[in-house]
């Protein structure tokens, strides 16, 4: 069975040594975060995802959720788990005071919602999906919306689902079907199917807060394959009373839980609304002429509609979480196929015997194991300090004066947040799978546990828009929008640190892989300006690539700064500062194999990016 030991060591170290989250008390909400209370969270948070999350894992994929005469059942042990769960606070870290949170800043609460996870994704997803959605209602619901259903679904009371996808569309919104009528008390009538919506139902709380995606009809009582007519809608699995109790039934149901590859314990829910009672969420659809209003790179003229801000919001939100999921599984994962080849004897090292005492070395000494492993964490490092990295700067923008902070902000938030969902998922899977090898056979059985992080992390390349879906939003929109202006802060950042660290000899083993990563994505990106206008399938070609080494060498990025303050660590432990000098040993390995091992990809992925998209576009589609 597999084990989970939160990585509360390397957490610090990302938001203490790196971040200096400690030392941010001039920024709001981090005014009582000293680094004991950090901790006091940190450790609350290993507890709870050791002792109570991860036991319900193996139980969660084995039983997974049943429809039971119109009732959804999670597993075995996740209702009281859940109970636990909020009665801690943790679902609410984040959430606003003034609605019942505890404030406490994204940068923590992301580094606690990696160790639930990690611990348990099926579970964690319960509540994510409600801090989205609560989040979308405190950005965009009316007023009365506010005050009846927020405070419930951050204590945790409720949950919240997102509906999105139907039977005949997923990400191409255009095609969806499901109506909404206005009726004349300013409510709506709801009609149509959902598919895969995860915890769209369960027998956890009292109530599910569905935010939905609908399109009100024309006039003609007519509905179009655009997106002007769409809205976000919520509706309740029960109807709500002015003083908050519950009312009657609405008209929502659950017709069947979507048998799946992984994420079992998480009910994927097939949701049909007859005639059910919405609210609709920001102002009506208004015509327009405003391009390239889709999360679908498809639909690049329909007319947009402003109350699908808040769905947009949500997804943004939703899309950084998801890239976390990657990174999360990737850990545990790594945990256990490191600690398998400490232990497990097979062979001799071809370097000599390493240990004559026993029978056979471990597999820890073959090359090959150790380059599995060291792909998985030099990934698995990186990126956390990267999502933290990106939450700290939104910390930092908010209360900044100085406009440019805030574009900077959200210039790169925009820029890496298809990177960080494709790039961090795609790794998230590559790492469970390498992982996986490691254990040869026995990994392949269900005994060890090790192929059901491979199904759960399966996932998450697919929902919250497709990764391929990702990269044609990062090459097809946001490379070029606001004047290319995110690129461009994005290549001033890399140069920043290049130009900073470039005297320093130590650094140089960091320093020109991170140039050379640079200018290759540089000239990628040149390239898709040269030759994507007249030829859009060059981009479509080649935008998986560019998400790729765009990913790569903000993580190279990543790492350079990453082995800066280990060499300065090192040097404090060197003059008699207490510390673990193997501890910032180990970060600099890590370091110098990301930059030998996965930034030489990026010349291969500028080749193929170069390639263009004439042969692939050639053979007919009769031929597939």
């Amino acid at each position: 069975m597999p084990t989970y030991t939160a990585p509360l060591e390397d957490i610090r170290f990302v938001l203490f040594d790196y971040l200096g989250v400690d030392q941010a008390s001039h920024l709001p909400g981090f005014a009582d975060m000293s680094r004991d209370t950090i901790d006091d969270i940190l450790n609350g948070a290993a507890a709870i995802a050791e002792n109570v999350l991860h036991p319900l894992n193996r139980i969660g994929d084995e039983e997974g959720c049943h429809l039971e005469n119109g009732i959804v059942r999670t597993p075995t042990g996740f209702a009281d788990a859940y109970r636990t769960f909020c009665d801690g606070g943790w679902n609410r870290l984040s959430m606003p005071e003034s609605y019942g949170g505890f404030g406490v800043p994204a940068v923590v609460a992301m580094a606690v919602n990696e160790m639930m996870t990690s611990a348990n994704q099926a579970f964690s997803m319960y509540a994510g999906l409600t801090g989205a959605a609560s989040a979308a209602l405190m950005g965009f619901a009316p007023d009365e919306i506010k005050r009846l259903y927020i405070p419930k679904m951050v204590r945790g009371t409720w949950t919240g689902t997102m509906n999105l996808t139907e039977p005949h569309c997923g990400t191409d919104l255009r095609l969806m079907k499901t109506r909404a009528s206005e009726q004349p008390d300013d409510t709506y009538r709801i009609n149509g199917t959902k598919i895969y919506i995860s915890g769209g139902d369960q027998d956890l709380t009292e109530n599910i807060v569905h935010l939905v995606l609908a399109k009100i009809p024309d006039e003609h009582g007519q509905v179009r394959d655009d997106l002007g007519q769409v809205n976000l809608f919520l509706v309740p699995k029960f109807l709500v009373n002015s003083d908050g109790t519950l009312g009657p039934r609405n008209g929502v149901t659950c017709t069947a839980v979507e048998r799946k590859m992984g994420i079992k314990g998480n009910a994927t829910a097939v949701l049909v609304y007859e005639n059910a009672i919405g609210y609709r969420i920001g102002p009506k659809p208004e015509a327009s002429t405003t391009k390239g209003a889709t999360d679908s790179p498809v639909a690049t003229t329909a007319p947009r509609s402003r109350g699908m801000a808040g769905m947009f919001a949500m997804m943004n939100m939703a899309r950084l979480g998801v890239g976390f999921q990657g990174m999360a599984q990737a850990e545990i994962a790594y945990q256990n196929a490191a600690q398998y080849a400490r232990d497990r004897l097979q062979a001799r090292s071809i370097s000599g015997v390493k240990n004559p005492e026993l029978p056979a070395d471990p597999i820890i000494v073959h090359p090959d194991v150790r380059r599995m492993l060291l792909n998985i964490r030099s990934f698995v490092e990186g990126a956390r300090a990267l999502g933290l990295w990106l939450a700290m700067e939104n910390a930092r923008a908010r209360a900044a004066q100085d406009e440019s902070v805030k574009n900077r902000a959200q210039d790169l938030g925009d820029l890496l947040t298809p990177v960080i969902k494709a790039f961090f998922t795609d790794m998230g899977f590559e790492s469970t799978n390498a992982a996986m090898q490691c254990f040869g056979g026995a990994g392949y059985v269900r005994d060890t546990g090790m192929e059901q992080f491979v199904r759960d992390a399966r996932i998450l390349q697919i929902y919250e828009g497709t990764n391929g879906v990702q990269a044609l939003d990062l090459v097809g929109r946001k490379l070029s929008a606001k004047g290319g202006r995110a690129a461009m802060t994005f290549f001033q950042l890399i140069h920043s640190t290049i130009n900073t660290y470039s005297a320093d000899e130590r650094m140089a083993a960091f320093i020109a892989p991170l140039k050379t990563a640079v200018d290759r994505l540089q000239r990628a990106t040149m390239w898709f300006a040269a030759n994507a206008r007249a030829y859009p399938d060059n981009a479509g070609a080649g935008a998986s690539e560019y998400l790729r080494m765009m990913g790569i060498t903000a993580i190279a990025l990543t790492w350079t700064e990453l082995a800066a303050v280990s060499l300065r660590r090192i040097a404090e432990i060197e003059s008699g500062t207490p510390g673990r000098r193997d501890f910032y040993q180990a970060k600099l390995i890590c370091a110098r194999h990301w930059m030998e091992r996965m930034v030489p990809e990026t010349a291969a992925q500028l080749d193929r990016i170069e390639a263009g998209g004439e042969n692939i576009m050639k053979m007919h589609a009769d031929i597939f």
